[in-house]
């Protein structure tokens, strides 16, 4: 990837991006990591973990939109700065301040609004400085920053979580997210000049509302995965850090999936809409798997889940980004909204569904979300069809 009028190469757009982005989702799947340690030392259930991954997901709802329009004004490099240092304060106030879940819950909305920030900021960053034919495994590396996450998360578990405190994990996190702050090149603002065509117009509200609710129904049955696996695992019968150690194992399976449809989506014209929907439907197949509790079945779950349920968040913003050239984070700001809505929605259903019920029914629950998430993401693939049909013939 060639350079442009100083710009960094397109491969040192993602790298930032992808740090970006990692540092922006940290805070709440590092408490979903260590929510065994977080709960028995500030005296909370699952239902208030439930909440505090909720409150940071519709921080991130609400200010999704109104800060994609403010980054495509300030630009990405300043938006990944602002970012990275929100997730710092965040990171770094839980780890010295949080004593009770109020003050958890607190630190997690100022996480959500820097994680806004990051998300778009990230994304215009590679639509600006990414040649568009690399631009499929561009979006796939930065959306595999969840996972990278929910690795890391995973990881501090058995190394930090179970040995020295959680409170040390959060510390070391904040300390990497300030040096990203700090370091992020003033060349990050590429401008790549793009191969466009007649169907790279942008999108009229309808079909984004439909695409933003599909993915809003998506992240809410896979979201929970990092907040509940360890959880629900020690509920099956698995150890506390085996348990850990399979959420580290599932964030791995979703950067290597998120990865190889972004590879693919470069070597495909169309169908990236289609690809969302079938990974979708094998997704709801590893919700049912950890549905039954069954130690075996769990682990075979938990792959399923993360790789298929929840590897399509990279193709999908490919997706919208594609036909939206003149403005990608306001336009995934749009998307963005309907994801971190149902981020916010379903690790708090999932916590109540776990308190009143039992965790089988919660994933259950999951299953039928990523269903109905087909169909919303099918019916806007097809209006989305038509607008382009109707331009073409009317050109």
């Amino acid at each position: 990837m060639a350079r442009y009028g100083g710009s960094l190469t397109g491969r040192q757009t993602v790298l930032w991006a992808i740090a970006v982005a990692t540092c922006g989702v940290l805070p709440v799947f590092l408490t979903g990591g260590l929510a065994v340690q977080i709960r028995t030392d500030l005296g909370f259930g699952a239902a208030a973990l439930g909440i505090a991954v909720s409150l940071f997901f519709t921080t991130q709802a609400l200010s999704s939109a109104p800060f994609g329009r403010i980054v495509e004004r300030i630009g990405s490099r300043r938006g990944m700065q602002a970012a990275a240092l929100g997730s710092t304060v965040s990171l770094l106030c839980i780890a010295l301040f949080a004593s009770s879940r109020n003050g958890l819950f607190g630190f997690l909305v100022l996480g959500g609004l820097a994680n806004a920030v990051a998300q778009v900021a990230a994304n215009l960053a590679l639509a600006r400085g990414v040649r568009t034919e690399r631009q499929g495994l561009a979006f796939g590396m930065k959306q595999a920053a969840i996972p990278a996450a929910t690795l890391l998360s995973g990881l501090a578990v058995p190394l930090v979580g179970t040995t020295i405190g959680w409170r040390w994990a959060f510390t070391g996190c904040a300390l990497g997210a300030f040096a990203i702050a700090c370091t992020v090149p003033k060349t990050t603002e590429g401008q790549v000049r793009h191969h466009t065509n007649e169907h790279s117009d942008d999108m009229r509200p309808m079909p984004l509302i439909l695409l933003a609710l599909g993915i809003g129904l998506g992240s809410a049955a896979a979201v929970p995965l990092g907040a509940f696996t360890v959880e629900s695992g020690v509920a099956a019968g698995l150890q506390v850090e085996f348990a850990g150690l399979l959420l580290a194992v599932g964030g791995v399976v979703g950067i290597v999936v998120r990865l190889a449809l972004g590879w693919l989506a470069d070597r495909r014209s169309a169908g990236h809409l289609r690809i969302v929907a079938a990974m979708l439907i094998v997704g709801t197949a590893g919700f049912v798997l950890l549905a039954t509790g069954m130690n075996w079945l769990f682990v075979l779950g938990t792959v399923l889940a993360f790789g298929a349920g929840w590897g399509w968040h990279g193709l999908f913003n490919f997706a919208v980004v594609k036909y939206n050239r003149n403005a990608p984070a306001a336009a995934t700001g749009i998307t963005q909204t309907g994801a971190a809505a149902g981020s916010a929605i379903g690790p708090f259903l999932f916590g109540v569904i776990v308190e009143s019920a039992s965790y089988g029914t919660a994933w259950l629950s999951a299953a039928a979300a990523a269903m109905v998430a087909v169909a919303a993401i099918l019916a806007g693939r097809w209006m989305l069809i038509r607008h382009l049909s109707t331009m073409s013939k009317s050109s």
